[in-house]
């Protein structure tokens, strides 16, 4: 935890943000057999950096949620995975105060069929708005880039470890489209875990 919060008052490891959802428009890369169950987000601990708006647990699990939903929700694979995914830290800075936007967070990616983690360490991600222009944001606008832009970073750490780890499939795998008979099973259409038990730990 302390070497996470150091990452960001020290802004080390800087990401800078653009526009995180302009690919959003493009047609959907399909990541392997990924199809997303759930999307758990929590901040039971979450810290406030710096000089910083405030912003509640339940703001940022909402905008958290709301951004994962909105990039994971397009995948039509095979299998259901879920998202385990903790608010740890954050700095919101008000207009004209220096300092930089940014959050921290950490993400478990569970295998709903295998009803285990994929990840048995959580993943990290660190989003610091290194140019930014504060004047006119909100605090939520604020929040909310900086949400989109975590869940975009999410998305590039899955495609890493499909390409690495083989996960999803692999590098190779697509959505499926099988032949079905009359005697075969009908697919599972809902999860086998239940939100509440999902956890980035």
């Amino acid at each position: 935890m302390y070497r996470l919060l150091a990452v960001l008052a020290l802004a080390t490891g800087l990401s800078a943000c653009t526009d995180a959802t302009r690919d959003l428009a493009d047609p959907v890369a399909p990541l392997g057999d990924f199809k997303l169950g759930h999307a758990a987000v929590v901040a039971p601990n979450v810290q406030q950096l710096l000089v910083s708006r405030e912003a509640t647990a339940e703001e940022w699990i909402a905008v958290t949620d709301a951004a994962l939903e909105q990039r994971f929700r397009r995948f039509e694979g095979g299998k259901f995975y879920h998202l385990g995914v903790s608010v740890e830290a954050y700095s919101l800075p008000p207009p004209v105060v220096p300092g930089k936007s940014a959050v921290a967070m950490r993400v478990t990616v569970w295998d709903d069929a295998a009803e285990a983690k994929l990840n048995e360490e959580t993943h990290v991600i660190n989003v610091i708005q290194v140019f930014e222009s504060r004047l006119g944001l909100s605090k939520e606008e604020q929040m909310t880039r900086l949400a989109e832009t975590a869940a975009q970073q999410i998305e590039q750490w899955l495609r890493e470890q499909q390409a690495e780890q083989g996960w999803f499939g692999g590098p190779d795998a697509g959505p499926e489209t099988p032949e079905v008979s009359e005697s075969a099973a009908p697919e599972a259409e809902e999860p086998a875990i239940a939100p509440d038990e999902l956890a980035a730990e």
